[in-house]
């Protein structure tokens, strides 16, 4: 599997791009983990949300996003997080976040970043600093957890 990494900002996105983007999570989200939910929430083509995207040839195999801190109450949000079940225990999970977190830092210096995870996955962000913020709650019948990286 040989990866490109991409992230674009909203206005940059091709229509073929963000359909794959939008495939992508409703294939996992609503389909395999089964969560009837609104996916697409007006957010993705907001301010300077950007998409980070990691492509091997023209299949799209993981995603995530980047909402824009000035619409989020000052925090970089990461969003959207997912890797193609195809793609899974190669490892891209842990350059997904990677990823994230050196756009995040080249567009927002110095900017806190926060994520919604599920609750089983605290240790797994806690490698990249994310510290525990708030109380569990539930998503879609989900335990999450707020998790903040100052």
């Amino acid at each position: 599997m040989t990866i490109d990494w991409v992230c674009k900002h909203h206005t940059d996105l091709g229509k073929e791009q963000l359909y794959a983007i939008l495939q992508l999570r409703a294939q996992v989200f609503v389909v395999e983990q089964k969560c009837a939910y609104q996916d697409v929430d007006g957010q993705d083509l907001e301010g300077d949300t950007c998409h980070l995207m990691a492509w091997d040839g023209d299949r799209l195999v993981a995603y995530l996003r980047l909402l824009d801190p000035e619409l989020q109450g000052g925090d970089v949000v990461i969003g959207r997080v997912v890797t193609a079940p195809e793609a899974r225990g190669k490892g891209l999970g842990h350059e997904l976040i990677n990823q994230a977190l050196k756009q995040a830092e080249k567009r927002w210096p110095e900017v806190p970043i926060y994520l919604s995870a599920q609750s089983h996955l605290q240790g797994y962000y806690g490698r990249y600093g994310f510290v525990v913020a708030g109380e569990e709650f539930l998503e879609d019948d989900i335990p999450h957890i707020g998790m903040r990286r100052p």
